[in-house]
């Protein structure tokens, strides 16, 4: 891993993030813009932690670090996320927390596939 490529990496990341979980969430039924723009503005808030803090445990440390740190962030994003969206959100067809943990998952999963 570079850390010259961690602003690219970090801004690709976002903004397949954003773009992925935007577009579940108007699958699930979100359609009131300031829904769209609280997700959009937790995962600017989230996301950034998520990518950068396992990359930099992972030159410090080793891949195993790396590996675990990825899982426990992803899980206190979820939580993070699904308090902010209980909150915030006028959407009520999903649990905040189902929500949450569905748009992660997804884009979780798509990120590992592009990284295949």
């Amino acid at each position: 891993m570079d850390l010259n490529n961690e602003y690219l990496v970090m801004i690709i990341c976002l903004t397949l993030t954003i773009l992925i979980e935007v577009s579940l969430a108007f699958i699930f039924g979100v359609r009131k813009k300031r829904d769209f723009l609280n997700i959009i503005l937790v995962n600017i808030m989230t996301n950034p932690i998520v990518v950068t803090l396992p990359i930099l445990l992972y030159i410090v440390f080793n891949y195993s670090v790396y590996r675990y740190s990825i899982y426990i962030l992803e899980v206190l994003a979820v939580i993070l996320e699904g308090l902010v969206y209980l909150k915030t959100l006028k959407y009520r067809k999903l649990n905040p927390f189902v929500l949450s943990l569905i748009l992660n998952a997804v884009s979780y999963g798509i990120g590992l596939i592009f990284n295949i």
